[in-house]
């Protein structure tokens, strides 16, 4: 009986896996950390080194690279690392850089400014077209141009 379930679980992986590793997405693709708190690692593993802790929940990352239950990121400064699948979402963030930057009613420069968001603001991004993306702070909505944005 024990090597009826063996098998069937077997077979049950040969079918799925292949297909689980077609629902990812394509390499590079964009993530948000989903936790109050991460940690960066070295290597894909628990008993590697931590790089940096995170305590930023929805900050951008880009996701460069696959193993196992583990991605390799990139953060909005440069910084590279593994960090568990498990702390990352498929939530569309950004984060906004350089100066204070407009949040137009509409997408284009000469629309009326519904908000302004400083350097270093996370938001959530939406509806990304023509070098614009929608932009939603904590429920301050508005249009801001992807030059202005890391995670788009």
């Amino acid at each position: 009986m024990k090597s009826r379930q063996i098998l069937a679980v077997l077979a049950l992986v040969a079918v799925i896996g292949p297909a689980a590793a077609q629902s990812d997405p394509q390499l590079p693709y964009w993530a948000s950390i989903s936790v109050d708190e991460a940690r960066m690692r070295k290597g894909p593993s628990p008993d590697v080194p931590v790089i940096w802790e995170y305590r930023r929940r929805d900050l951008p990352v880009k996701v460069i690279a696959r193993h196992e239950l583990w991605r390799k990121v990139e953060d909005p400064d440069g910084t590279r690392g593994w960090m568990a699948a498990r702390l990352l979402s498929r939530t569309r963030t950004a984060i906004v850089t350089g100066g204070t930057r407009p949040m137009r009613e509409s997408p284009n420069e000469s629309a009326p400014v519904a908000y302004r968001a400083e350097a270093g603001v996370v938001g959530r991004i939406s509806d990304c077209r023509d070098g614009w993306c929608r932009f939603d702070v904590k429920g301050r909505r508005g249009w801001i141009e992807t030059a202005h944005i890391w995670g788009d």
